[in-house]
């Protein structure tokens, strides 16, 4: 999904900061807004989901 989220907002990307942790947390943050979460959703998310996410909040 990294690779991805590169190619496609490339133009709009600083810095990409990827966070180990555990328990299966999987978040995605955009100027430290929250933009997905699988604690939420209860499930990984897909990438056009993430993609969409992030367009929105551009």
């Amino acid at each position: 999904m990294t690779e991805e989220l590169l190619k496609d907002f490339e133009p709009y990307i600083t810095e990409l900061t990827l966070l180990p942790s555990d328990g299966g947390r999987f978040e995605v943050r955009v100027d430290d807004d929250l933009i997905y979460s699988k604690k939420a959703t209860g499930r990984h998310a897909e990438y056009s989901q993430v993609a969409d996410s992030v367009r929105n909040y551009l």
